[in-house]
């Protein structure tokens, strides 16, 4: 039984974007979730209405931006308003996922660049600081002129697979595309075991003759990714390493988008289990072997540790005990 924090100047609200991974955050932090109510007009226009007072307090908003992302960030920037206006002390969003995050730079000519356009509309609405977990782009800290905590959800992937065993020289860790080599570097070392890579002789979107660098022969594949959208990279990923001879093949990625048809095309991939987090709350079919991870534990000592002035950093390379669902 966690006890209740002690500190009365800080409040959690959440909003409709994730509402179950924010009462599992505040259970974890011992702090209850404070009461607003939130409508949509038959026009599709957003009112906010938080029904206790925040003046003076500081408030965390519990809000990932994913389907529907618009409404989600409209959403939390009226919410961020309405804080703001009724004189709350300081209002930190807290963002399990960052929607727009991919649209981090000018990929062809005369492209937005999105990531940072919802930045400084969140500076702009009057946040003080912003929590989030895993980003697409490091780099996306850098749009923001006001602190931004970067949690890693690597920890917890390799506390999973060490109780499961999966770990050493008999486990490759696989990353599906050359743009996550860093993401599967950093799980190999937690799990002492090698890296491989996926590249493509044409990286465009018919990922033509794909081919591995590295050695799976004969070994367990763990493929790595942070976003699991159509589940077009992990079922490409997985043939080519089956082919490549792997004995069981694993995906993890730490936000499950699964969006449109990705259910059934990873129920049809040689994947033996597929792990995301519980930081998008999906109402799309999940595929028939997945599992989650919660990582309300992280951002709920996240939390804690911003409200105490505490360091975030131990937080970076520490596995945490993790909360099935």
């Amino acid at each position: 039984m966690v006890q209740p924090y002690g500190d009365k100047q800080i409040k959690l609200f959440t909003l409709n974007g994730n509402p179950q991974i924010a009462e599992k955050i505040a259970q974890s932090a011992g702090i209850p979730l404070g009461k607003v109510s939130s409508r949509q007009f038959s026009d599709g226009e957003i009112q906010i209405n938080i029904e206790e007072s925040v003046r003076g307090v500081d408030v965390y908003i519990i809000q990932s931006t994913s389907y529907p992302v618009n409404n989600h960030l409209w959403e939390l920037l009226i919410m961020v308003d309405a804080c703001k206006r009724a004189s709350a002390n300081t209002v930190t969003v807290v963002m399990p996922y960052f929607g727009y995050a991919r649209q981090d730079r000018t990929a062809s000519p005369r492209e937005p660049i999105t990531a940072k356009l919802v930045a400084n509309m969140l500076v702009k609405a009057g946040v003080d600081r912003v929590l989030t977990l895993d980003l697409h782009a490091v780099q996306v800290q850098g749009f923001f002129d006001i602190p931004v905590d970067n949690l890693f959800t690597v920890p917890l992937f390799a506390s999973h697979y060490l109780e499961k065993g999966l770990c050493g020289e008999d486990v490759v860790i696989v990353s599906p595309k050359n743009s996550g080599i860093k993401r599967a570097r950093g799980l190999a070392e937690h799990l002492d075991s090698p890296i491989a890579i996926i590249d493509y002789a044409q990286d465009d979107s018919d990922r033509a003759e794909g081919y591995i660098i590295g050695d799976v022969a004969g070994k367990r594949a763990i493929l790595i990714d942070d976003i699991l959208n159509t589940g077009k990279t992990f079922s490409e990923a997985a043939k080519i390493v089956q082919e490549g001879g792997a004995t069981e093949i694993y995906a993890v990625a730490s936000h499950g988008l699964f969006a449109g048809t990705a259910a059934q095309l990873l129920d049809q991939a040689p994947i033996k289990e597929i792990l995301v987090t519980d930081s998008v709350a999906s109402k799309e079919q999940h595929p028939k072997n997945i599992a989650f991870l919660t990582a309300s534990d992280l951002i709920a000592d996240a939390i804690i540790r911003i409200q105490e002035r505490r360091p975030i950093s131990p937080l970076f390379n520490v596995a945490h005990p993790e909360k099935n669902n």
